[in-house]
């Protein structure tokens, strides 16, 4: 992971608050009387290689607090830059807990970095929410720890389907991050269901790569000399925007995959018309899905931002409501009360799907295949758990 050496910074934004209410949840407004405030640290990479997956979390996550209201208790948040590393990530929610004594935690987006910052979180007992990190493990021995975005186990056996079912794939290769949890993950996931499902990926097929190197051509000729039927990359669009570019440049025509780390529209700045060949993605939301609710939510996105939103700014969006609701069940700002309540969220209807926390934490929804244009992803499908 590329570091970043600028300071550490810290965001705040005041002004905001939502309403928290009993109506029709069957909360005694007495029990919400002595709330005051519930103070929500927010961790998020604004700064470094993944900045726009930090950016568009924010974006959401404030378009769903501005919608909320502004009646009392107020949902102060406070903003920390984790730069996009797993030491800037713990860093953030040491200060958070020691300096601005938050009751619960929203992020981070990478999983290496959400991982980090758990270790700390749950150390303190104070509740940490991500709404985009997948990797399994976040989340086991933890249990002030949770989710609202499905896990890596779904979406690389969904992929691995899709390769299989609806691309008639019967061999593949591998390009995996060595420096990421959540890359690694996927590749495990993806090699046990496309393996059992009959596909054939050969050893010296699995093939890694750096998230410090630049020039992908190396392992590029090792998959054009194989020619299998799909390559799988479980990256982040910084590095998979490049690869996507090197491949055209040495002519290979095999159709990629990828999951939720290519969704920036950042990738296809950096991938330029190598984008267009139309690559397959497994992610949480789609700009341009049918579905009314979704639809109004493009529009207010765009009205606020200039610019649609991708599935991290879709995440943030539904981790303000989510956290929002979760309060609401609290009554309280207590952080076990908020973790308890978190806990047993069911069947919330988000703009990513209906959202049921399983006993592990872990958000039980469906996963959307999108594919690579010119200049944007167009919704394909809809998978459910």
């Amino acid at each position: 992971m590329t570091m970043n050496n600028r300071p550490h910074r810290r965001v705040i934004l005041s002004a905001l608050s939502f309403v928290v209410c009993s109506a029709g949840l069957g909360i005694m407004p007495s029990s919400l009387a002595a709330v005051s405030e519930v103070r929500v640290g927010v961790i998020l990479p604004l700064t470094g290689d993944k900045a726009t997956f930090g950016q568009e979390s924010l974006n959401g996550l404030k378009l769903a607090l501005e919608k909320a209201g502004k009646e009392s208790p107020t949902l102060n948040l406070k903003v920390e830059d984790t730069q996009g590393t797993p030491s800037g990530s713990a860093a953030a929610v040491n200060k958070l807990i020691a300096t601005d004594k938050v009751n619960v935690i929203i992020g981070e987006v990478a999983s290496s970095n959400t991982i980090a910052a758990s270790t700390a979180a749950q150390s303190a007992k104070i509740p940490l929410m991500t709404h985009a990190s997948t990797n399994d493990t976040i989340t086991k021995g933890k249990d002030f720890i949770s989710r609202i975005c499905f896990v890596d186990s779904f979406q690389g056996a969904v992929m691995a389907k899709f390769a299989v079912s609806n691309l008639k794939a019967k061999t593949a290769a591998i390009l995996v991050d060595s420096d990421s949890d959540y890359s690694r993950g996927l590749r495990d996931s993806f090699k046990s269901a496309f393996t059992a499902a009959g596909g054939k990926i050969a050893d010296d097929l699995v093939i890694s790569y750096s998230q410090k190197d630049r020039d992908f051509k190396t392992q590029l000729i090792k998959v054009r000399r194989a020619l299998p039927d799909v390559v799988f990359i479980p990256g982040y669009y910084t590095q998979v925007g490049s690869i996507l570019r090197q491949a055209k440049e040495l002519k290979l025509t095999t159709k990629f995959l990828g999951t939720d780390g290519w969704d920036s529209p950042d990738l296809f700045k950096i991938a330029g018309p190598a984008a267009s060949a139309g690559h397959y993605v497994s992610s949480h939301f789609a700009a341009d899905d049918t579905d009314p609710r979704v639809q109004e939510f493009v529009k207010e996105y765009k009205a606020r931002n200039k610019e649609n939103p991708g599935a991290m700014a879709a995440l943030g969006y539904d981790a303000g409501f989510f956290m929002r609701a979760a309060v609401k069940k609290a009554g309280s700002n207590d952080p076990s009360k908020i973790r308890d309540a978190i806990s047993a969220m069911k069947n919330f209807d988000g703009i990513t799907g209906t959202i049921t926390l399983d006993p592990n934490r872990n958000a039980v929804k469906p996963a959307v295949i999108v594919q690579t244009s010119e200049k944007e992803f167009k919704f394909l499908t809809r998978v459910n758990p």
